[in-house]
């Protein structure tokens, strides 16, 4: 595997998880709008469910790859791939926090 294309990867990694992590936000603030308020224990349960199914799908898009090239024998390419997942993620989130504090 060539640096290029694991880099394409990480970069579809990265941007595929701040899109889910953005739905998810765009969901949450406009929760109350779309089912109301809900009384008692639902909201709790609700919230809990979304987290661990958002733990599970970003740990998916972080790491399935990464794991799958580590076990096949790709150390090298798995651990590149992982690293870049997370540099272009932190970029994705530091210009997010930038945009913040511009708008």
């Amino acid at each position: 595997m060539n640096k290029n294309n694991i880099i394409k990867y990480a970069l579809a990694n990265a941007l595929w998880t701040a899109l889910y992590v953005i739905l998810i936000g765009v969901f949450l603030n406009n929760a109350p709008l779309i089912f109301g308020r809900q009384p008692g224990i639902v909201a709790p349960i609700v919230i809990l469910l979304l987290f661990v199914l958002s733990a599970v799908v970003c740990g998916a898009l972080f790491l399935g790859k990464p794991i799958l090239w580590y076990l096949e024998g790709n150390k090298r390419e798995a651990l590149s791939l992982f690293g870049y997942t997370l540099l272009v993620f932190f970029v994705v989130t530091v210009l997010v926090l930038i945009s913040l504090a511009i708008f």
